[in-house]
């Protein structure tokens, strides 16, 4: 395997705990307390399919992450994606999947964790503060990650931890003391509603909640054991995930029933009201926000090392700049970048657009990321391999069909405005292809 020669090494001093809770806390944001409303007015009301699509969406990632996994642990660089498409397909390839990265996803994810919390605050102090306290997040996130992996590792934890808290309670007391005589599986969705069209949309707004799990990929350069460790983070981590998602959303059902659900954009504030009353939903609403920075945190933590990682081979403009380590030996300067282009995104003032955005721009290199795995067992089965996917081939081509179908969904069955911003993202994607060649005449 080529090796890429860095001017400086930022510490390895990530462990388990830190890489397990980046995947947590990166997917445990926004999806699980805001999406359920998405779904149900997708359902019509009704649970079904909105329990499937959890269950489908969980499979699809833990088969994703399984894949994602083997390939990670090959290729255990500072980077994630950028490295393993670059290592087993071609430099341009690894290119556009960091520039993707960094100019559309992990800013698009920040700002649009910014707009929430703008959203939820704003709510106590004014519609017209949305904006200012949408900045002000990101803007925070970035201070304190500047200040060292450290301040932004630590901070990760408490977040993580702080947000399952909230979740725990509405479990507890979700089936203590909801009545439990609503419908859980039935009916599957609403009269007049098309069961293949609704799961296609569903799924795409569970596959939202679940996203992040790959981020933990971007620090493997930083862990002190990543061949143990890696694997350990994604696959426990997506499997924690996927056990939470289904108790809340069950837990939702015994306290409210879908056809209300679908009305309530923040259905866990809801509940929790519900259950506790007035002072208790506005706590767990509190906990909801701080789920969502934590979130925010974790994306801007692994977004800036794609930058960075992509500096050091001197792909982007003003490399010379961004694969700078500052005093704390982290890179700033990309920080600085994913903040600065997440707050120009949260301008817009649209979650569920800039998070769609996100999501459609990404699945696409994913499922080439686990078409990987079967690509480097024929053309490098001498490269040892102290994690092997599991069932293989059949789990890999289970997360390469999952991650076909989520792209396909985006573009055929999500209606007009999920095309053109689908298309969007492609052409934005592609911008980065005249990028990468004026910056290797550059260098020549």
């Amino acid at each position: 395997m080529s090796e890429t020669a860095e001017p400086q090494q930022m510490r390895k001093n990530l462990g388990l705990a830190t890489a397990t809770s980046l995947v947590v806390g990166c997917v445990i944001g926004a999806g699980v307390f805001f999406k359920p409303y998405a779904i149900y007015q997708a359902t019509g009301g009704a649970p079904g399919m909105a329990i499937v699509a959890w269950i489908v969406g969980g499979l699809i990632s833990i088969f994703s992450a399984l894949t994602f996994a083997e390939v990670a642990i090959l290729i255990p660089k500072t980077g994630g994606m950028v490295a393993y498409l670059t290592e087993a397909y071609d430099e341009r390839l690894g290119f556009l999947a960091g520039w993707m990265q960094v100019v559309i996803f992990y800013p698009s994810f920040l700002a649009g964790y910014g707009v929430k919390v703008g959203t939820e605050l704003a709510e106590y102090v004014g519609p017209q503060f949305e904006l200012p306290i949408a900045l002000a997040v990101i803007l925070l996130l970035v201070a304190i990650n500047v200040r060292g992996s450290d301040s932004a590792g630590g901070m990760q934890v408490v977040s993580t931890v702080c947000k399952l808290i909230p979740l725990a309670l509405i479990i507890v007391f979700g089936f203590a003391w909801g009545s439990g005589g609503h419908p859980i599986l039935t009916p599957l969705v609403g009269e007049g509603k098309d069961p293949a069209g609704v799961l296609g949309s569903t799924l795409l707004a569970v596959l939202f909640a679940f996203e992040g799990w790959t981020n933990v990929g971007a620090i493997a350069g930083e862990m002190r054991d990543p061949a143990r460790d890696l694997p350990r983070a994604i696959v426990g981590g997506v499997s924690i995930i996927m056990a939470v998602y289904l108790a809340i959303n069950v837990a939702y059902l015994w306290v409210i029933p879908a056809s209300e659900l679908m009305n309530l954009e923040s259905p866990a504030a809801a509940v929790a009201t519900k259950l506790f009353g007035p002072f208790g939903g506005t706590l767990i609403k509190l906990g909801i926000i701080v789920s969502v920075i934590g979130a925010g945190n974790g994306f801007l933590m692994s977004g800036s090392r794609v930058a960075y990682q992509l500096a050091v081979q001197q792909s982007l403009p003003a490399s010379k700049s961004l694969s700078k380590l500052n005093a704390n030996r982290v890179p700033a300067n990309s920080v600085i970048l994913i903040g600065a282009l997440a707050c120009l995104y949260s301008l817009s003032g649209e979650f569920d657009l800039l998070t769609d955005l996100g999501v459609f721009s990404c699945w696409v290199f994913y499922t080439l990321t686990s078409a990987c795995v079967m690509h480097l067992r024929r053309t490098h089965p001498e490269w040892e391999r102290t994690y092997k996917v599991p069932c293989y081939p059949v789990v890999p081509v289970l997360a390469i069909l999952g991650g076909s179908y989520v792209i396909a969904s985006q573009l055929f069955f999500s209606g007009p405005r999920s095309l053109v911003m689908s298309l969007c993202s492609v052409a934005i994607t592609l911008i980065g292809l005249p990028v990468y060649h004026a910056v290797q005449r550059r260098q020549r």
